[in-house]
């Protein structure tokens, strides 16, 4: 009992004695004792990581941030100028089970002029070369424009359309705009970043959305809404980065803000699911249009409408590529193709399961080619020569 007083007398004894010392009192601190007592010198020591001087920590918000600075000059607004037909009405074209519905017109006084964003684009030339979507700008009709990051406004003076894999090149007359850098989708990995930026649902412009690579590979429909357009088109990329209407032609970007894919179209049926174009499969049409100053494709000359097994079975006609329309001065046209003929082969390929649309047959084949095409017509099937011109002259 007297020993453990002793003790919380030493420990009392001390606490008092350190805050005399601490706070001054009496000219008492810890400097004083230094001159009687001599304490141990401890020298101080720093630990380092081998390499840490080069570590940086970058977040992904950074990442996004630094890439959307950079490439939001090079993000175009692609804008249509066109005439609606007031009192345009669709009827029922009893005699033509291929194309049930036909349009008719209104009154010639009844147009009203429509001005509408409808796509996006991006820069791959500083003296006015822009890249979107073949369907952003399918009207042949109509007048487009394109609206830089400044909102300034450029008249398109040229297109050059390429429908084998829904790409154009605009045309505008200026110069000093920022191009973009093309990255190389065969290295895409599905988890890896992807980053959109475009006009989306034609109204809010520059919009940046984020997500991952979803998949590679995927086969879809294609359109646009505003132009009620819709192709098939193999091997895009899938994205959960938020891909509306009006994003169409934009870019999509890693992180490294290179652009790997153009974006071309969104789910309808599920929630973040959009799709883009592969920019190799753009490098290579780039390429040959840079080559060309053209977009060089195999071009038959024909508006046609797929028979399947189906329909065939029930009209009591073949499977094939149903004839609505033969181009003008075209390889079809020069070969007397009809319409109303049925094309149901191209040499050796049968127009059938997966051959069945005769715009993918052509597309593999080259501008020159000299093919035997099997027509039925008056219910029979006859042997037509027709040598392939390019769809771009």
């Amino acid at each position: 009992m007297k020993f453990q007083r002793t003790l919380l007398g030493v420990a009392a004894f001390f606490l008092i004695v350190g805050g005399i010392v601490s706070s001054g009192v009496f000219g008492l601190n810890w400097k004083f004792f230094e001159k009687y007592i001599r304490f141990p010198n401890i020298p101080k020591q720093s630990v380092s990581l081998p390499g840490s001087e080069n570590v940086r920590v970058v977040t992904e918000e950074s990442v996004i941030i630094d890439v959307v600075d950079r490439m939001s000059p090079s993000v175009v607004t692609v804008g249509i100028t066109k005439t609606r037909q007031l009192g345009d009405m669709l009827e029922i074209n009893p005699f033509d089970p291929f194309a049930p519905f036909r349009r008719r017109p209104g009154p010639p006084a009844g147009g009203q002029k429509l001005e509408q964003d409808i796509g996006s684009g991006f820069i791959i030339g500083a003296d006015g070369l822009i890249v979107t979507n073949k369907h952003v700008v399918a009207d042949t009709a109509a007048k487009y424009r394109v609206i830089t990051k400044d909102d300034k406004s450029y008249d398109v003076v040229k297109i050059y359309r390429d429908p084998g894999n829904d790409l154009a090149i605009l045309k505008i007359v200026v110069t000093g705009l920022t191009p973009v850098e093309l990255g190389d989708s065969n290295k895409i990995k599905v988890g890896q970043l992807a980053i959109a930026i475009g006009t989306a649902l034609g109204e809010f412009r520059h919009t940046v959305t984020t997500g991952v690579i979803s998949g590679v590979g995927r086969g879809i429909t294609a359109g646009s809404p505003f132009e009620g357009y819709v192709e098939r088109l193999d091997n895009v990329i899938q994205t959960d980065a938020a891909i509306n209407p009006g994003n169409s032609g934009g870019p999509l970007l890693n992180s490294a803000g290179q652009v790997i894919g153009v974006n071309v179209a969104v789910s309808g049926d599920g929630q973040n699911i959009g799709f883009a174009i592969p920019i190799n499969v753009i490098k290579d049409s780039l390429n040959n249009f840079n080559a060309t100053g053209q977009f060089n494709r195999p071009f038959l000359g024909v508006r046609y409408k797929t028979v399947s097994r189906d329909v065939g079975i029930l009209n009591d006609i073949p499977e094939g590529a149903y004839v609505i329309d033969v181009v003008a001065g075209s390889p079809a046209e020069n070969a007397e193709l009809k319409e109303g003929d049925i094309i149901t082969k191209i040499g050796d390929v049968r127009l059938t399961g997966d051959n069945a649309e005769l715009a993918r047959v052509i597309s593999k084949k080259k501008v020159g080619d000299s093919l035997t095409l099997s027509v039925w017509r008056d219910n029979k099937e006859q042997a037509i020569n027709v040598t392939l011109g390019n769809q771009g002259e």
